[in-house]
């Protein structure tokens, strides 16, 4: 069978909406900041751990061609603002860009257990 790994992506709709469901079925909370291109647009995830500090993952290339959820950016206490100001420039380079907040008990098993490729 030919194609990509591209070809066979989930549009990003629908696993915006899968992640969403997740977090709340584990009694976390999930809002889009954001709403993307409905199909095939970037998505972005801020995780946060009961309210804690936000952690930015995205899809980065391996160098298998398998595209791996990774940390691209943390909040720090002291500079809360300048976190916003790069998600705001995120937007505002891609507007397909999805960015996604999703709020939970214990980011690193969420990672773990539903962003890792099985």
């Amino acid at each position: 069978m030919s194609g990509s790994a591209v070809d066979s992506r989930l549009p990003a709709h629908l696993e915006v909406q899968g992640l969403v469901r997740t977090v709340q079925a584990g009694g976390g909370f999930a809002m889009v900041l954001h709403k993307g291109e409905r199909d095939g647009g970037t998505i972005l995830l801020v995780i946060l751990e009961n309210q804690s500090l936000g952690v930015l993952y995205e899809r980065m290339p391996d160098l298998d061609g398998r595209r791996k959820w990774r940390v691209s950016k943390a909040q720090v206490s002291d500079n809360k603002q300048e976190f916003e100001d790069y998600l705001d420039r995120r937007m505002r380079q891609d507007p397909d860009v999805w960015i996604v907040e999703l709020t939970v008990a214990d980011r690193e098993r969420f990672v773990r257990d539903n962003l890792s490729p099985a």
